[in-house]
């Protein structure tokens, strides 16, 4: 007998619950894909595509929507010769600059042995080089930029969409798909990059339990054997993902963590529990990642929030996490950031999930604003913070937090 045998008990395709999984019908996302299909359209009449910008948390179904129309206009543009459609999907995390996403289009048109370098040309030759290749290619081509928030320079952003009118195209249609996770990267970028890219905006909100529950039970038909999980584990799995920001990712990750754990143990089935552990285990897993990826002024942004909300006073707005925030960088010594800078923390400890944000509207007077809170479990969260804690000192708010920490340490290694 060999050291590793096949495991077949639990999963029939555990594959199904992987978030590269493309299931025949995407579930809970009616009105938005509705929607989403009306801007393609153009593209099937043979006229210059829309360009489209689409935002809400992560794991709503942006990316999975736009494959699965993607996908599906591609086959149907196969049935029209007057139709020539190219699809170019760019994921822009690690591609913070215009020059950088321009060089990458430009080697994505060309064979593997014509790659241009990503730095030693000037940035307005390898724009001609771009529009190069795209009247070359010519047709009708759909630029797809996920996570476009992080491009720190906004040229791309104008001209892609402008390409044609300016000029600098003649045969080819292009038409852009931006697609980001952070609600104010609209708002930061020149009104004349948000009239071009956000032509047409759609935004997918946070999923709700039942339709957590849907996707949930859709995968969970193909991945598992029938009659294994116990009844209520994915109505648990879609509580806790619904707690979490309505993130279909993390429920799906979730389900399949307690399958995990159930094959581990040799159970038959899987049960609450299976899933209370896994939940626990993940969350852990997130916060110390997310956490040990943020700069100091980023810890220092979270100790702020973590004790607010330990004094009972989340949701906060940023001008009154500012004081508490400035004052914890003054103990550890280092320059507080302007406000501004201060914010871009809390956008990225919100896209990590760690915090969750509020939008408030109260009209002319009031305005709109946002408010924060935390969104995962203060104890794992302090754990994973020693080292800040150590460097600004002990806030008299966490110091039951931090006895109860201990505590369930010590019984972790009993």
């Amino acid at each position: 007998m060999g050291m590793f045998e096949r495991d077949t008990d639990i999963y029939r395709d555990r594959d199904a619950l992987r978030e590269d999984y493309q299931p025949e019908q995407l579930v809970g996302r009616d009105e938005e894909l509705n929607t989403y299909q009306t801007t393609l359209q153009p593209v099937i009449n043979g006229e210059q595509p829309n360009n489209v910008f689409l935002y809400g948390k992560t794991g709503v179904g942006k990316t999975a929507a736009t494959r699965y129309l993607l996908d599906h206009l591609q086959s149907d543009a196969a049935g029209y010769d007057d139709i020539d459609l190219s699809v170019v999907m760019l994921n822009c995390d690690g591609l913070t600059s215009s020059y950088q996403i321009a060089t990458r289009l430009v080697n994505e048109f060309r064979d593997d042995t014509d790659q241009i370098s990503t730095t030693g040309y000037p940035r307005a030759a390898v724009y001609d080089m771009l529009w190069n290749e795209l009247d070359t290619n010519g047709g009708t081509i759909l630029i797809v930029l996920d996570e476009v928030d992080h491009i720190e320079d906004d040229s791309i952003l104008y001209q892609l969409p402008r390409a044609r009118a300016n000029g600098n195209l003649e045969t080819a249609k292009t038409g852009i798909i931006g697609i980001s996770n952070d609600f104010s990267f609209r708002e930061d970028l020149s009104p004349k990059v948000r009239s071009s890219l956000c032509e047409e905006e759609i935004h997918f909100p946070a999923y709700d339990a039942t339709e957590l529950q849907q996707i949930l039970q859709q995968r969970a038909d193909v991945a598992f054997h029938k009659g294994v999980l116990e009844e209520g584990v994915i109505r648990l799995c879609a509580a806790y993902g619904a707690k979490d920001a309505g993130d279909a990712r993390q429920s799906l990750d979730l389900l399949m963590k307690a399958g995990d754990i159930a094959r581990d143990d040799s159970a038959e089935h899987v049960i609450d529990e299976h899933v209370r552990q896994g939940r626990t285990s993940l969350e852990r897993g997130r916060i110390r990642e997310g956490i040990g990826g943020l700069t100091q002024h980023g810890h220092l942004v979270l100790y702020a929030v973590l004790t607010l909300d330990q004094q009972g006073k989340t949701p906060v707005r940023s001008r009154d996490v500012r004081p508490r925030y400035t004052s914890m960088a003054e103990r550890a010594g280092i320059n507080p950031l302007v406000a501004r800078r201060m914010r871009d923390h809390l956008s990225e400890l919100i896209m990590l999930g760690i915090l969750d944000v509020t939008e408030r509207n109260e009209g002319r007077r009031g305005g709109t604003y946002r408010e924060y809170s935390v969104s995962m479990d203060p104890e794992l969260i302090i754990s994973a913070m020693a080292d800040t804690v150590e460097l600004v000192g002990i806030h008299e708010s966490i110091e039951k937090l931090l006895e109860r920490e201990s505590t369930s340490t010590l019984q972790d290694y009993q």
